[in-house]
């Protein structure tokens, strides 16, 4: 079982791991159905294949259609997802289906709203680890469903070395020779820096990607000047949509945002359900 199996049969268990006393109360034998989801409005959807694998799970016969895939933009109104199966188990799946997809739908909404918001079209802007537990791996498909791209998915498949790591390494330098005896000569070191000695202190130490790290306009840009495309710029801290093309004028190469996930609320979807 995978780890999106898992969180789906987690959100069974917690919604009707014990029964269902409405429904079960109710159909007192095997019927078929069929259900549509409607888009309450307008937004960036997201989700369908996790849909489809709650409504499988619940019933393996249960056919499931979309004439959408994740990343399209949907009207209030539109049918986003039909399925048809098992009456007793569409109705035990409907809300853990819609819960994944009004969250996620969420996510790519807002990151939309970032990308389309942003005017320089060769600065990446990337989501952080800052998602939901358990969420990760979709909640970060959310993000590219909405245009954006992904920073690493955790702390294995990607080098940053934080505040909190200089601080008990002693200073930049001590923690990038560590680091670099450890590990590949094909991953990138990145470092986070939030003062102007800081960017000095990493560049001297040869890595290849700089965080600058809540600082202000006249920071970034001083910082840009300074580094001159001898490493990645990243910017972190402070991104919203009123501060975005500000800082992407500073000159740096990547913005990570953490609100397009930790910030994004949940769109407006509802499932009708009928017997066949």
């Amino acid at each position: 079982m995978d780890n999106l199996d898992k969180l789906i049969a987690l959100a069974f268990f917690e919604d009707s791991g014990l029964g269902d006393i409405t429904t079960e109360s109710i159909l007192s034998e095997s019927f078929s159905g069929m259900g549509a989801i409607v888009a309450k409005e307008n937004m960036v959807i997201a989700g369908i294949p996790v849909a489809k694998r709650v409504f499988h799970m619940a019933d393996p016969t249960s056919l499931c259609t979309s004439v959408f895939t994740d990343g399209d933009n949907v009207t209030k109104g539109d049918i986003v997802f039909k399925v048809e199966g098992d009456l007793l188990s569409l109705l035990k799946a409907e809300r853990i289906a819609l819960n994944f997809m009004q969250r996620l739908s969420g996510i790519a909404t807002l990151t939309r709203k970032f990308v389309k918001t942003l005017d320089n079209t060769k600065i990446r802007l990337t989501d952080t680890r800052k998602t939901t537990p358990g969420w990760r791996t979709i909640e970060k498909e959310a993000v590219r469903a909405g245009g954006a791209s992904n920073h690493r998915f955790s702390l294995y498949d990607g080098i940053l070395i934080k505040d909190n790591h200089i601080i008990v390494a002693g200073s930049i330098k001590n923690a990038v020779e560590a680091v670099r005896a450890r590990v590949s000569h094909l991953m990138k070191i990145e470092v986070e820096a939030s003062s102007m000695d800081e960017v000095k202190e990493a560049l001297n130490a040869g890595v290849e990607v700089i965080m600058l790290d809540n600082m202000n306009l006249g920071q970034m840009k001083k910082a840009v000047k300074y580094i001159k495309g001898r490493a990645i710029v990243e910017a972190s801290g402070n991104v919203s949509l009123d501060t975005l093309n500000k800082i992407a004028a500073t000159g740096v190469d990547v913005i990570s945002c953490g609100a397009i996930t930790h910030q994004a609320c949940s769109v407006d979807l509802s499932m009708g359900i009928n017997q066949k």
